[in-house]
């Protein structure tokens, strides 16, 4: 009959329109969520970019308000407290997820779920203040271990909650047939599960550098800065965060342009830093 064979030309039709109103709800929703990083970033490109030269990685500041300079000591203040908070976030941090999703039944597991919950919520100046009054107390002496410390602690339950949901996508088969081969079961995820597990767990570290990379409040307390080159993290260092804060805040033209410049610098570097993770982590 005519009627029942328009009938599911009608509802393809339907389907379709539906489909492609879906998509575009998820296109617009796509864009407003990059819109302001775009925005961001070529205002950056605009206004910082003229402040950049080879001075501006080879020298040391200039006295506030005299142009020329660099920041070279912020630079190399922010790669060395980050490899230190790299280091401190991921041996604690995938520990803590592995332990989270491959021991689910363990006494403690309430317990570490909890204090990565709290930790997730606590503000960077209050970890800042914690550090300040553990380490730099103690040392009486500002270091950028300490500021390295504490970016790490803020690195920790971002790493940890990766981690266990990257480690509950990899099928439980896996885990069975390593046990099958009579592997005990730190093995099976030491050999098996966590190399499957390894692209994701390095996108999680990477989402962690980020969100730590850009954070003044705890280096305040911890790192103190330093306008002078130094290499030694013992010792009172400086940060690209630090640096931003200071410009962005002075009343010279040149420090705030400075300022923009920097912050150009820690977004190109952390964007390539995650675009090496990615290829060192590709499947080949």
């Amino acid at each position: 009959m005519p009627g029942t064979a328009a009938r599911p030309s009608a509802l393809s039709s339907g389907r379709k329109g539906t489909n492609l109103f879906m998509g575009f709800l998820i296109a617009l929703g796509t864009l407003i969520v990059v819109a302001p990083l775009i925005w961001i970033f070529v205002y950056l490109i605009a206004q910082g970019v003229g402040a950049l030269s080879l001075d501006f990685f080879t020298k040391v500041p200039a006295p506030e308000g005299e142009a020329g300079g660099g920041w070279l000591n912020a630079i190399s203040g922010s790669l060395i407290m980050l490899l230190i908070a790299a280091i401190v976030g991921v041996i604690v941090g995938v520990s803590g997820g592995v332990f989270l999703a491959e021991f689910p039944r363990h006494p403690l597991m309430p317990t570490v779920r909890m204090v990565s919950d709290v930790l997730s919520g606590i503000p960077a100046i209050v970890v800042g203040l914690v550090v300040y009054s553990l380490v730099v107390l103690t040392t009486r002496q500002f270091s950028g271990f300490a500021g390295g410390l504490a970016l790490g602690l803020l690195m920790i339950p971002i790493v940890v909650r990766t981690t266990e949901e990257v480690l509950k996508l990899v099928p439980l088969s896996v885990r069975e047939a390593g046990m099958a081969l009579g592997l005990p079961q730190w093995r099976v995820i030491v050999s098996i599960v966590l190399p499957a597990a390894t692209a994701g767990i390095v996108t999680g570290v990477m989402l962690a550098l980020a969100r730590v990379a850009g954070e003044a409040a705890p280096l305040l307390f911890t790192a103190f800065g330093n306008n002078l080159l130094n290499l030694d993290p013992s010792k009172p260092m400086s940060a690209l965060p630090l640096q931003i804060f200071i410009g962005a805040t002075s009343s010279y033209d040149v420090n705030q342009n400075q300022a923009k410049a920097g912050s150009l610098v820690l977004i190109v570097l952390i964007f390539l830093a995650s675009l090496a993770a990615r290829r060192a982590t590709r499947p080949r």
